[in-house]
């Protein structure tokens, strides 16, 4: 992968490998794990993929292919060695030593990326516990990348205690009062949240694949500055806005959520459950997809996943096609507004750019009509709805 010399020194040259196990989702091209990688700081130089029935217990890819991927490494200068799929623990030892380099996997990547882009409160809270539950299973004294935040975990031992004890236990209770402390924050968010139920507000969240340009439609909608990137997890923190749709409805809320992506670590989908829940909680879900994407069936279908993991797989949705001005001419659709099957049933679909504020104005209004039709679903036999007034 070629790049800017003059900024090559600011990152870590890297050696990606995939392995295929025969799954549907496995990308051939590891364009994503090349994409959180140049996220994370790191610079991919060389790609090397693989067949296989099963991983091997001790080495993931076997004795021979480790062999391929240190001559691979050394001819293409690589520092480390970067792997699509989770390793255990003792898969990832055994490659260092094999290897003679750094092996790290998708999952410490993308634990990685949220260490480096949580702002908030919550957000660090959360990125620290997932954080510290992966360590926790590994409890190898050189993870400094992993360490830099506490100052490194464990530096003294104490009488009859082993070097392994230590880290142990004191990794226990750092998860424990990370626990405690996401605790408070849950019900603060908690609070928060039954306040805008008794001021019976609409709540809409955006959801999708990292990268679909939830955060661009968020601002187009809304005419906030919600950090906006092309680059895999822009925002981690959740953002909510009102949104004003009209006279006929007025306002609603509007929040701008994580991105999903396939094999999301489940320590971050418990960690990050505080901010997942304002998905949980929506009357309506804005799932937006990248529709320039060939593999876009896949990403909805990922998303979908940790819906029904978090609980919000039946709420109802409304597809967002996004990215309409960089779909190739000939897969175009002829119409802007249809259906779309999803997990059996038909949802709304609209193709929209956000970033060119194309589509836009007809989203709106398609908004405000399922909001309208919502509210004359909830009223009672002879009850009148009354909508949000307009803002101020």
């Amino acid at each position: 992968m070629s790049s800017n010399p003059s900024s090559d020194t600011d990152f870590t040259p890297v050696l990606l490998v995939g392995v295929d196990f025969g799954l549907p989702h496995f990308d051939a091209e590891l364009q994503e794990l090349g994409l959180l990688a140049q996220t994370a700081g790191l610079k991919p130089v060389a790609r090397l993929t693989c067949k296989r029935k099963a991983p091997d217990a001790a080495l993931f890819v076997g004795s021979g292919k480790a062999g391929e991927i240190q001559t691979l490494a050394q001819m293409h200068g690589a520092k480390e060695v970067l792997f699509d799929q989770a390793l255990s623990p003792a898969q990832q030892r055994n490659l260092e030593r094999h290897l003679q380099m750094p092996v790290n996997d998708r999952t410490l990547l993308i634990l990685e990326i949220f260490a480096q882009r949580a702002r908030s409160h919550e957000g660090k809270l959360q990125v620290e516990l997932a954080r510290l539950q992966y360590l926790s299973t590994r409890l190898v004294r050189r993870w400094s990348h992993l360490e830099r935040q506490r100052g490194g975990i464990g530096t003294r031992g104490g009488p009859g205690e082993t070097q392994i004890e230590l880290d142990r236990r004191m990794i226990g209770e750092a998860i424990k009062r990370t626990r405690e402390r996401l605790v408070k924050v849950k019900r603060q968010r908690a609070t928060q949240r039954r306040q805008r139920e008794r001021r019976d507000t609409f709540n809409i969240s955006l959801v999708g694949y990292t990268n679909a340009g939830k955060s661009t439609l968020f601002n187009a909608l809304v005419k906030a500055r919600a950090y906006a990137a092309d680059q895999l997890f822009a925002t981690l923190d959740t953002t909510t806005r009102q949104l004003y749709l009209g006279e006929a409805v007025g306002s609603v809320s509007l929040s701008d959520t994580v991105g999903f992506i396939r094999d999301l670590p489940h320590g971050l989908v418990d960690a990050f459950q505080a901010t997942l829940q304002e998905a949980v909680d929506a009357d309506l879900l804005l799932h937006v997809v990248d529709a320039a994407n060939p593999g876009y069936p896949e990403q909805i279908a990922q998303v979908q996943l940790v819906l029904a993991e978090i609980g919000a797989a039946e709420i109802p949705q409304l597809l967002v096609f996004n990215k309409f001005d960089a779909m190739p001419a000939e897969t175009r659709p002829a119409r802007l507004q249809d259906m779309y099957e999803l997990d059996g049933r038909q949802v709304p679909r609209i193709f929209v750019s956000a970033r060119q504020g194309e589509g836009i104005p007809a989203l709106r209004e398609l908004l405000a009509h399922m909001v309208q039709e919502a509210a004359a679903r909830d009223m009672t036999p002879g009850e009148t709805a009354e909508l949000p007034g307009p803002p101020g």
